[in-house]
């Protein structure tokens, strides 16, 4: 799934808590009105709950896969460059920049009159600060995508900087979108609470964070653009899709994300409520562990891609929302060439794993978080594969646990795992998180979501020319033979791309869902 994990969109499980009485519950069903409790389980006019799918694993952003996370930290946090909800390139924090012909230097100059949340200035020491504490740091996941590649960071003022790398690196530009600025005084003295509680910019400011429970933020007076927005929001972690749904019709919650696909028509109907739809940038796929066996098999995972019927997928698991998976990338992103699908045939996928050496069929654990929809389609690949033989075991883990299970493989021998049901959504513009995250082999966990373990010479050698030049009809060109190499060595078995659908009480503006699946509530007002 943003380097997402994909991920990738990656999800975590929790109770909810009901913290109000019986009469304040009652009223709020009718009104959308409660008091807030220090659990953060209720919303009053200028306050926000936001029931989500996922938990969070890090506030950290140098060190963060899940969009989930990215969501909160959109709010606390800004970088020099942004991206607008078409994923265009903007300028945040920073007032203008420059690229050098040779793209080899980036300068930088920044604006004057903003402060953190701790008061800290931000000049171009915080921005030296904050880059070089990716380029020095291997075991952040942003140092891998460019700023390895950074070899000076030069202060030419008090506002204005220069970045100069080691070699041309075509995507360098959005990656100063990605990477958020972090207090320098954070960084210096309290580095161990960035993954905890992050210091930023941003229009809203960290307030706390119970694990499994909630995370809550309030609005920022100091922000330095302004403008009118909620006092508080809180989110809640609710993965049982239910729950989300009966929030949300009850007031509960102003804004649930994601919608579950069978309750479009039943929120669609309810009073007080509207139901959003956005074409996205977010594939669903099982990874597919080409190092392990029988998984090393090209005859296998072709195998599992002409068992899974993808139409059926759409169907059982996305209640008919969306499109089949057929490239490595959705539609929507840029360089985008349609592939070939496997098209569902039974018997062919059964006399490939005959000749593969399986006639019989094998087992195999398939790993997920406890998502609702996650273990749906778990399900459904369980089903389906079962039609060949394969037995599938299902393995759900609360998303921290899945994350160190897959992350913490230090080399491909280490992983335990074997396949994993997951989802992955870069920026249409950003074709370079699209692929070398996930395809290339510098990026075999714990350094990037090639969680697939797929290495292919000639696809790396596509993705380093392509990155390394400015020429779009070239790049063009390399992305187009890179989708077909790899969608036939099949390091995945292909679902579909989503649809985002996304809930908001009638009264609730400036809420929105990017093709990323990204949740944007910078500017939400409770009317």
């Amino acid at each position: 799934m943003n380097y997402v994990k994909k991920l990738v969109f990656v999800i975590l499980c929790t109770l909810l808590l009901a913290a109000c009485s019986e009469k304040d519950n009652s009223n709020a069903s009718n009104t959308g009105d409660k008091s807030t409790t220090e659990s953060g389980t209720a919303s009053s006019k200028n306050e926000l709950v936001i029931a989500v799918n996922e938990n969070f694993i890090s506030m950290d952003p140098h060190n963060t896969g899940d969009t989930n996370s990215s969501s909160v930290q959109e709010t606390m946090l800004e970088g020099l460059l942004g991206f607008d909800a078409d994923g265009q390139i903007i300028k945040v924090l920073a007032d203008d920049y420059s690229i050098s012909e040779d793209a080899l230097v980036y300068t930088f100059k920044l604006k004057e009159g903003v402060t953190f949340h701790d008061g800290e200035q931000f000049n171009a020491e915080a921005v030296k600060a904050n880059i070089e504490r990716i380029m020095n740091d291997e075991s952040l996941r942003l140092y891998s995508r460019g700023f390895s590649l950074i070899s000076n960071v030069e202060i030419l003022g008090d506002y204005e900087i220069k970045v100069t790398l080691k070699e041309p690196y075509g995507p360098m530009i959005t990656r100063f979108g990605v990477a958020k600025m972090i207090s320098p005084k954070m960084i210096k003295e309290n580095s161990a609470d960035i993954p905890k509680k992050p210091v930023g910019t941003g229009p809203y400011k960290f307030v706390e964070w119970v694990q499994g429970d909630h995370l809550t933020i309030e609005n920022f007076d100091g922000y330095w653009d302004g403008g009118e927005r909620v006092a508080k929001i809180t989110y809640k972690p609710v993965p049982e899709n239910g729950s989300r749904v009966a929030m949300l019709k009850a007031g509960d919650a102003q804004v649930i994300y994601p919608v579950p696909a069978q309750n479009i028509d039943e929120l669609s109907n309810s009073k007080g409520v509207e139901v959003n739809k956005v074409p996205s940038t977010i594939a669903h796929y099982v990874s597919l562990n080409t190092y392990k066996k029988p998984l090393d098999d090209i005859k296998v995972r072709q195998a599992f891609n002409y068992a899974v019927d993808k139409d059926a997928y759409l169907k059982v698991v996305n209640a008919g929302l969306g499109l089949p998976l057929d490239s490595i990338i959705p539609s929507k992103t840029v360089y985008y060439k349609q592939q070939k699908m496997y098209e569902h045939n039974i018997e062919k996928a059964k006399a490939l794993l005959a000749e593969a050496g399986y006639p019989d069929g094998f087992d195999i654990e398939i790993w997920g978080n406890t998502n609702s929809d996650t273990m749906k389609g778990m399900q459904f690949i369980q089903q389906q594969l079962g039609q060949i033989g394969v037995k599938v075991e299902i393995k759900s883990m609360e998303e921290g646990t899945l994350s160190d299970e897959i992350y913490g493989a230090q080399t491909p021998e280490d992983a335990k795992l074997q396949m994993w049901y997951v989802s992955w959504s870069a920026y249409a513009s950003d074709i370079t998180n699209a692929t070398k995250p996930l395809f290339h082999s510098v990026s075999f966990p714990p350094n990037g979501a090639n969680t697939a373990y797929y290495h292919n010479t000639e696809a790396d050698q596509l993705m380093d020319e392509a990155n390394s030049i400015s020429d779009v009809d070239r790049q063009a060109e390399l992305y187009e033979k890179l989708q077909e190499i790899v969608y036939q060595d099949t390091p995945w078995i292909f679902l579909g791309v989503d649809e985002v659908v996304y809930g908001v009480r009638s009264n609730v503006s400036g809420v929105q869902v990017n093709p990323t699946g990204g949740l944007d509530v910078k500017n939400a007002k409770v009317e």
